[in-house]
């Protein structure tokens, strides 16, 4: 047998090193390419949700769309306030880098101020804002011009512009918006929730310097509310014109007018002097340029209008009738330390002429025996001492002290007006007790509500509240006529071809300086025609003046009365051919005069005409100044200093300041530190 051959693998030559170096490349290769794989697997499979979302914050942005604001009317339908849209312009002080030449740029292109610029953005950024709106008002062709410098910190947003057809009509009921469109005074502050309705969400994609070019919604804004007041546009036009026309002539320092329906308390017109301009545009960063609704947040001692109120409560408490007979004590009578005079000396008087004559010590008597607690208790069924519930903001209660704080001579100033303080809204609340037959009916001036497309929802409104007999009401009806006619006080507020009802006031201006009464007035006249079913109640209020009642308010009571009766359709029930007697004829010189003789012992301090005042973080204007951020001086504090110290720092700081007294400063109004409007003067109180 053969041997079998034994064949051997020769051994596999190695590897040359550029082989070698090859395969270790393709396997870094192949490495590479599977933590590639592996890493795109993860991004666009595994984290694809995650990635995405970044890259959505990356180039897409969330906008706020501002919801059209609702219309308001008035109760005719005309427009008082509408909006439209318009481009704002908005910076981010934050991203700029260099403010100087940011607010040069901006001021040539939107033809602003560049100094008021420059400070707007430096204080902005000193507060950390990063937004801020440099143009609410811009035209198209400044928009455009602002796209084109293609600027990172800048950004163009969709606004409403706020208009007012009438310009200064009604301005202190409806009031305006800020640069923001936020509600700041008025109406528009009162109900900027329902008015300002539900702004929107648009998703915008943006280029890499943050520039929008596409825009989808997201969430479609809902518009606000529109609104319909109470007032009658044509009879707040009047009205507006007799108070400036009553404030001018008596070279006053300011006033106003209300005119409200008694039965529903709707308040048909709301006039204040001086006024100002809704459209007057308040630019970001500028001074609150508003004036206050003196008929609703300015407190004063009513006078001899309050009389009312003290012969109401003897019919209703007491056995005093009209034709009862006062001893009015030629003229004068002592309580406690203290005379009180008539402006004209009476003898014996009827209740009925106490009232049309508006002897003090007619209604001294009279007070005293219907006796402290049922006279406050009718001051409060009459509605004094608490706010109406009007819808405007900042509205003063006024002050009726409690019976501990009655001093023993308070029963001789009360009955006549003094040591209460009042406002006009609460005058004509007041007065249309007596005109509607004894309920309490609170003012209003808002009328109705409208959903976007649906239908008017009446607001609701307190229940009215009898609070007198229906006798005691008409017997008042009969006495407050007897004013008006020759041997009142009143006649110069007869109105032709009605019977009016109404009372004058006359009440001395309290220096809380010199605790003293000066001799400037309030000038007041409350009435309603015609007498035996009163279809309106008007208040006219001439504060700052040296006229009496009469004089002052009678002929602006008549106009505004005569119109809005005429107005209304309300047939006259006296006979035509009963003419008016001339104004230099209606009363002997000297009767007119209603003035209640002061020198009280116990006047309102002034810490009691701060809290007249109310809540002073319920003040509107002050409110707008802090909360937006408004650029305003601040009240310094003169507290200790002397009259030299407090002229000195007042001159350096350019404030207005009203010095009374002599020694050192104690007392300040505005108090130290707080913002002070366009105008305003501080207050400063000296005792040694």
């Amino acid at each position: 047998m053969g041997r079998a051959i034994k064949m051997e693998t020769p051994p596999l030559a190695p590897l040359s090193k550029s082989v070698q170096r090859v395969a270790i490349l393709g396997l870094i290769f192949f490495v590479w390419a599977l933590a590639i794989a592996l890493r795109l697997l993860q991004l666009q499979v595994f984290q694809h949700d995650k990635y995405r979302h970044l890259a959505d914050i990356q180039q897409e942005k969330l906008d706020h769309i501002q919801a059209p604001r609702g219309a308001i009317f008035d109760r005719n339908g005309n427009y008082l306030a509408i909006s439209s849209e318009v481009p704002i312009v908005t910076v981010n002080p934050l991203r700029m880098p260099d403010k100087d030449t940011a607010a040069g740029l901006l001021a040539s292109v939107l033809h602003l101020d560049k100094q008021e610029i420059f400070s707007d953005l430096v204080s902005a950024a000193a507060r950390h804002r990063g937004y801020l709106i440099v143009d609410s008002d811009a035209s198209q062709a400044e928009v455009d011009a602002i796209r084109k410098l293609n600027l990172d910190w800048v950004d163009i947003r969709k606004g409403t512009a706020r208009s007012y057809p009438n310009g200064q009509l009604a301005a202190h009921v409806i009031g305006n918006v800020n640069a923001e469109g936020v509600g700041i005074a008025g109406v528009e502050r009162k109900l900027d929730k329902d008015l300002r309705g539900t702004a929107g969400l648009a998703r915008i994609t943006t280029d890499v310097h943050r520039q929008g070019y596409d825009s989808e919604i997201e969430k479609a804004p809902v518009v606000g509310k529109n609104v319909t007041l109470t007032i009658d546009s044509r009879l707040q036009f009047i009205a507006e014109r007799e108070i400036a026309e009553a404030v001018t002539r008596e070279h006053a320092e300011r006033g106003s007018i209300v005119a409200m329906n008694p039965y529903t308390g709707d308040v048909l017109a709301l006039a204040n002097y001086p006024t100002y301009d809704l459209n007057e545009k308040m630019k970001p960063g500028s001074r609150f340029y508003g004036r206050e609704d003196y008929a609703v947040v300015a407190p004063f001692e009513p006078g001899s209008v309050f009389k009312v109120v003290t012969l109401t409560a003897a019919l209703e408490t007491t056995n005093i009738r009209p034709s009862t007979l006062i001893d009015c004590g030629n003229g004068s009578i002592r309580i406690a330390n203290r005379i009180v005079h008539d402006s004209h000396p009476h003898g014996i008087l009827s209740a009925a002429d106490v009232l049309a004559k508006s002897s003090n010590v007619g209604a001294i008597r009279i007070g005293m025996a219907v006796g402290n607690a049922n006279l406050l208790k009718y001051i409060h069924l009459f509605g004094f001492g608490h706010r109406t519930g009007i819808e405007l903001p900042a509205e003063a209660p006024g002050l009726v002290r409690p019976l501990s704080r009655w001093g023993p001579t308070s029963i001789g100033s009360v009955p006549m007006g003094q040591e209460v303080s009042v406002t006009s809204v609460q005058l004509a609340e007041a007065g249309s007790v007596i005109a509607n037959g004894g309920f309490l009916v609170r003012p209003r001036v808002v009328l109705s509500e409208q959903e976007p497309g649906g239908q008017k929802i009446e607001r609701a409104r307190p229940k009215p509240v009898r609070v007198l007999k229906p006798q005691t009401a008409f017997t008042m009806h009969q006495l407050m006529e007897r004013v008006t006619l020759p041997g009142g006080t009143g006649p110069r507020a007869h109105v032709l071809g009605y019977t009016t009802a109404g009372k004058t006031g006359t009440a001395q201006i309290f220096d809380t300086a010199h605790h003293l009464y000066t001799h400037r007035y309030n000038a007041s006249f409350l009435g309603f025609a015609p007498v035996a079913n009163p279809a309106i109640v008007v208040v006219v209020t001439v504060s700052g003046t040296t006229a009496f009642g009469a004089t002052a308010s009678g002929p602006a009571f008549k106009n505004v009365m005569s119109e809005a009766l005429r107005l209304m359709g309300v047939p006259r029930d006296l006979p035509d051919e009963i003419k008016e007697p001339p104004d230099n004829k209606v009363q002997p010189k000297g009767q007119e005069d209603d003035l209640a003789i002061a020198d009280a012992a116990n006047p309102l301090t002034p810490e009691e005409l701060q809290r007249a005042l109310g809540d002073p973080s319920d003040d509107g204007a002050i409110q707008v100044v802090r909360a937006q951020n408004v650029v305003a001086p601040q009240a310094p504090d003169f507290i200790g200093k002397t009259i030299k110290g407090v002229m000195e720092e007042a001159t350096a700081k350019g404030v207005q300041v009203d010095m009374k007294g002599r020694g050192l400063a104690r007392a300040q109004r505005p108090e130290p530190g707080a913002a002070l409007l366009p105008g305003e003067h501080v207050r400063v109180l000296f005792m040694r």
